[in-house]
């Protein structure tokens, strides 16, 4: 946390396009970091939430497209990632769209998820609104979480303001510990979700497994001229 304000403090309204970059990676800490210091009064909630909104779904448009074009080469660089890419595709024959708009909350496939997006046979156009959504969803969890909790930190503090010192050290123990467990709480949610779709992929008797041949032609005809599906 005394990171964010140092970068608030050092960088000021730049910090909105640190926050732009850092979101495009991932950075859920670090938004509710900077929702607590919105909070405060050091940043503008709304403009916070905006630049978390356009990195998050601008990085993984970027990943989307990477896999798109680049699936063979990093299909055949990276050969370990195959058993994240079959549970990704899995996932999106059965529930596409229920899959993007959870995956940034899923631990352990999160950073392959939009890879293997493009490597499918989604159609850009749908991961690009889907995206959107799922951006905003996922921003605006974060800030509401930090803003909100910071707003209680305060009250709190305004009851004890003779004990200034141990409230702050209170307050930065108790922030890491919440954080930690609404964290832990959704990746929970989002491991809920993804034991459904297995279970409800496998009722149907459809569960698929990666086709390494169909995800090298879907990268070589990546650059041939789209059909009109997408």
């Amino acid at each position: 946390m005394s990171e964010v304000i140092s970068l608030i403090q050092q960088h000021g309204e730049i910090f909105y396009l640190i926050t732009f970059f850092w979101t495009a990676l991932e950075g859920e800490s670090f938004v509710i970091f900077a929702a607590f210091a919105a909070q405060r009064g050091m940043l503008n909630i709304g403009l916070l939430f905006t630049a978390a909104w356009l990195g998050s779904f601008f990085g993984d448009q970027v990943y989307f497209y990477t896999g798109r074009y680049f699936g063979k080469w990093i299909l055949q660089r990276f050969p370990r990632i195959e058993p994240k890419l079959r549970k990704v595709f899995s996932w999106v024959e059965y529930n596409s769209t229920l899959f993007v708009l959870t995956y940034r909350f899923m631990y352990g496939i999160r950073n392959v998820s939009s890879v293997a997006l493009g490597m499918s046979r989604l159609p850009w156009f749908r991961f690009l609104w889907l995206n959107c959504i799922a951006a905003a969803i996922w921003a605006g969890s974060f800030c509401s979480f930090g803003y909100f909790f910071s707003d209680i930190m305060g009250r709190y503090e305004k009851l004890h303001e003779q004990e200034v010192e141990h409230t702050i050290a209170y307050e930065l123990t108790i922030s890491v510990i919440v954080l930690f467990l609404f964290i832990l709480g959704m990746r929970w949610i989002s491991n809920r979700i993804k034991e459904r779709l297995l279970a409800e992929k496998q009722k149907t008797g459809t569960v698929a497994s990666l086709n390494v041949s169909c995800c090298k032609n879907v990268a070589e005809n990546a650059d041939a001229p789209k059909t009109s599906q997408e």
